[in-house]
């Protein structure tokens, strides 16, 4: 990778939680406790078929289960336009119960008469879950008076749903403001990780952003420019700066009408004193296909008839150095066509010199993002990163900077 300028140490920071946890809610046994979670789980003909989302959930249900709480489960379930029983959490509810080796009783209401005869009932330690919140158009508008009817049924509100953080609707953010409240076990861990990642972070720090198109990630580039030490851009997105340096990049993807908005983010780079870390060699071939024939070149040798489609072992050494002198590392993006081999070496060495200093303690290291938590798992090193984000969109917008109203609810 080539470095367009560096940038002078700033003070380490401390990674305190700006948020209570479920301990810090005290005695729940008998306590009425809400608790949204994120059960919009694949399902194919009423059968879940991913319980990832319900597992991550598991957690927190269990400890709260543990505390002898009535647990009052709250989701959505995909886009239903008013009541529409295709999307019911009826079947979800089932699996829950599987997940959690643990009874789970299912209210075909969120509020009213039907939910309140389910929560009414609850013995200490038992779980229901209530109908799909967004049967309610109420919900996505944060109705005050839908929120209020959704408080009623409990004393206290956990939210364990980072995925839909970014969402200020009646159960991720209203309820936070009628009850007492906590973030869920996997939710402050996630909370706490990106607050250490970006919030107040140790310096040097590394952000790692790649993938296709650079449009996609211009708000993310704009947060971090002035945040982190060094930005190392991989993916077609660095054939796009390339291109704007004057590089040619032959065939390979480019946004090339997006050139003097790459190079005003190198110019504002370089005032806020953040390095940017782009190729220096890179692997091209003629076709986009697994195996195709391929070959190594400097990143100013590029043939007028080939794409760059992954980065070159020059490069791959430059991030590592840099990787070596850091303390946090964020990383959104694959350096390159990393679901096909070989040009996956790029993306699977960096994923794993992150992952061998974090284990060795050098390195905090978050990542998230649908193609980043691919390639981690591609890599085989996504248990060994600090944390790993599935949230999706939320981590998106996290990286953006963007006020996540279902967080800035729960902060203290």
């Amino acid at each position: 990778m080539t470095a367009l300028p560096a940038r002078a140490d700033k003070p380490a920071g401390s990674a305190g939680s700006r948020f209570l946890g479920i301990d810090d809610l005290g005695d729940l046994h008998g306590r009425r406790v809400l608790v949204r979670v994120d059960l919009n789980a694949p399902t194919v003909n009423g059968v879940v078929t991913d319980f990832t989302r319900l597992e991550a959930n598991a957690l927190t249900l269990n400890a709260l289960i543990a505390k002898g709480a009535k647990v009052i489960v709250l989701s959505h379930f995909g886009r239903p336009k008013g009541r529409d029983e295709s999307q019911t959490l009826r079947h979800v509810a089932g699996a829950l119960s599987g997940v959690l080796k643990h009874p789970v009783w299912f209210a075909a209401d969120c509020i009213g008469p039907v939910a309140e005869k389910a929560v009414d009932a609850l013995k200490p330690g038992e779980v229901v879950v209530l109908e799909n919140t967004r049967f309610y158009p109420e919900e996505e508008k944060n109705d005050p008076a839908f929120t209020a009817k959704l408080a009623a049924l409990g004393e206290f509100y956990i939210n364990d749903a980072f995925s839909c953080a970014h969402r200020a609707h009646a159960s991720t953010a209203g309820l936070a403001r009628l009850l007492p409240h906590a973030a869920g076990i996997s939710m402050k861990a996630e909370l706490d990780a990106l607050e250490a990642a970006l919030g107040k972070p140790q310096h040097p720090v590394v952000a790692v952003v790649g993938g296709a198109k650079v449009s996609s990630k211009l708000d993310v580039i704009g947060n971090l420019v002035g945040k982190v030490d060094t930005l190392v851009i991989g993916g077609g997105m660095a054939n796009t700066f390339l291109f704007a340096q004057g590089v040619g990049v032959g065939k390979s993807l480019a946004e090339r009408d997006l050139a003097e908005t790459a190079r005003e983010i190198v110019a504002k780079a370089k005032a806020a004193g953040t390095t940017i870390l782009l190729p220096v060699d890179g692997v091209v071939a003629r076709e986009f296909k697994a195996n195709a024939a391929n070959e190594t070149v400097a990143i100013d040798a590029i043939p007028e008839d080939a794409m760059m489609l992954d980065v070159g072992p020059r490069s791959v050494e430059a991030v590592a150095k840099t990787l070596a002198a850091a303390k946090t590392v964020v990383w959104n993006g694959p350096f390159g066509a990393f679901e096909i081999e070989p040009f996956d070496r790029g993306t699977v060495a960096a994923a794993r010199e992150v992952a061998r200093l974090t284990k060795a303690g050098k390195l905090l290291s978050v990542a998230g993002g649908g193609d980043t938590v691919s390639a981690l798992n591609h890599a085989g090193v996504a248990g060994d990163f600090s944390f790993v984000s599935t949230a999706g969109g939320a981590f998106l917008e996290w990286m953006e900077g963007k006020v996540l109203p279902g967080v800035e609810a729960l902060a203290k």
